[in-house]
């Protein structure tokens, strides 16, 4: 298994840095995994600016040079692990961005007439770990779900992934928000998970 994990803070101090780092060592001692890259979006400078212009074109996104790396990871991984906090109900603006400029069409999914078009990315598998300062259930009781609806739903279904796993950490900022149990429970999950 081919794991790509996408991590998306500014501060490298942050719990949610310490997510990623429990993830690698979990997914560095699992058997079926082959391989693990690792994109920080914010370390690597991504740009998040979709620009379309006389130059740049719309249709033309998914040739665009300056990605092509990042679509490269995006094919070659079997499973695709994000990282990232929960600001405002959703991810953060940078991971918005990556989205925005990497599942273009024509690279992540393919119009055919129909209502919903043909998914590219069929058969990955996507694990989603976020943080929050809010209670565990807030998400789900005052915003309707909409976090995870937008990322199993508008995204990841749409360009073809069907199996898509959340770990919603609330209360991250309190003294008992059990943040070392939490911890070592993304650890055992990435070091036993087989597709």
């Amino acid at each position: 298994m081919k794991t790509l994990v996408i991590y998306t803070h500014p501060n490298h101090q942050s719990l949610c840095h310490a997510f990623l780092q429990k993830t690698i060592q979990g997914l560095s001692e699992n058997d079926h995994v082959e391989e693990v890259q690792v994109v920080d979006l914010y370390a690597e400078t991504f740009d998040p600016l979709l620009v379309f212009n006389e130059r740049k074109r719309r249709r033309d996104m998914h040739r665009d040079p300056e990605l092509e790396t990042y679509r490269n990871q995006l094919l070659w991984a079997d499973k695709i692990v994000f990282v990232y906090p929960i600001w405002w109900g959703r991810p953060p603006a940078m991971l918005l961005g990556y989205i925005d400029r990497m599942f273009a069409s024509n690279f992540a999914y393919r119009d055919n007439g129909g209502l919903l078009p043909e998914g590219l990315l069929k058969g990955k598998t996507v694990v989603c770990v976020s943080t929050m300062k809010g209670p565990p259930l807030y998400p789900l009781f005052w915003l309707n779900n909409a976090h995870k609806t937008l990322m199993r739903k508008a995204l990841f279904r749409y360009v073809g992934i069907r199996k898509v796993t959340f770990f919603e950490f609330g209360h991250m900022e309190k003294p008992q928000g059990k943040q070392q149990k939490k911890l070592e429970r993304i650890y055992r999950y990435f070091k036993a998970v087989a597709t």
